[in-house]
């Protein structure tokens, strides 16, 4: 599983112009199963995406394709971490330690 923060790196006025186009790119990663919950920081200065994939190297493929970052108004920190407690809900995402 994954965090993925993003971090606006230009005036929210030129994060806005891109906003519908990352909507647009989000509904294809949940569509695919890859994200599971997303929204903005609080104070609006980034978002939180969790994400599940098969590795980082798919993961960071994903996010250099966000219109956000095509268009250089944000930058991506990508935390990996195995999510071994789940609400219920999510007892799919559940993983085990190796060894």
């Amino acid at each position: 599983m994954f965090v993925l923060e993003l971090t606006y790196t230009a005036p929210v006025e030129r994060v806005d112009a891109l906003h519908a186009a990352h909507i647009s790119w989000l509904d294809e990663q949940y569509e695919a199963g890859v994200f599971i919950a997303s929204g903005r920081k609080n104070p609006r200065d980034g978002g939180i995406i969790l994400a599940v994939g098969d590795d980082r190297a798919q993961i960071e493929k994903i996010t250099a394709a966000d219109p956000f970052v095509t268009g250089d108004v944000c930058e991506y920190r990508v935390t990996e971490f195995i999510a071994r407690k789940t609400a219920p809900e999510l007892e799919r995402f559940r993983q085990q330690l190796d060894g």
